[in-house]
């Protein structure tokens, strides 16, 4: 995906989590989707960071945050992993399993940790993959949406 393109459909989703959601009900609203995977150390050590932020930035942005389960081998595909990481980690927001890699296609993304930051009218302000890329996701949420207290 490219700066400034559309956010892609949220579809071929194999399970959604604490809710499923669709790109018509995010619209008018900045929304952050990660890609990430249970074999991936640093996701998991990315987690808690997103979760404070899902809860910080909702209120002071009004941020949506979507989380992409995709999974990078046969064994990152059981759902009952995935469920049991996902309350471990106790990620709230509607995370959506991607076992068949349909929303990993529509975003192109090769990646995990990945971060893909959308303005209100939808299009992709920033990308952002891999280790470092957890520290500059945050620098572009102020940028983009904004100071407000």
């Amino acid at each position: 995906m490219r700066l400034r393109e559309q956010m892609p459909e949220f579809q071929g989703v194999t399970e959604w989590v604490n809710g499923e959601v669709s790109k018509s009900q995010l619209q008018g609203q900045p929304v952050l989707v990660h890609f990430w995977a249970v074999s991936c150390y640093m996701c998991k050590e990315s987690l808690p960071v997103l979760n404070e932020w899902r809860d910080k930035y909702a209120e002071q942005y009004n941020l949506k945050m979507i989380g992409v389960h995709m999974p990078r081998s046969e064994k990152d595909t059981d759902l009952e992993t995935v469920r049991a990481t996902i309350g471990q980690y106790e990620m709230k927001h509607p995370i959506a399993i991607d076992n068949d890699h349909a929303v990993t296609d529509a975003y192109q993304n090769e990646y995990v940790p990945a971060y893909y930051l959308f303005d209100g009218e939808g299009q992709m302000r920033f990308f952002g993959a891999g280790e470092k890329a957890i520290g500059m996701v945050e620098q572009r949420l102020h940028k983009i949406l904004g100071p407000k207290e």
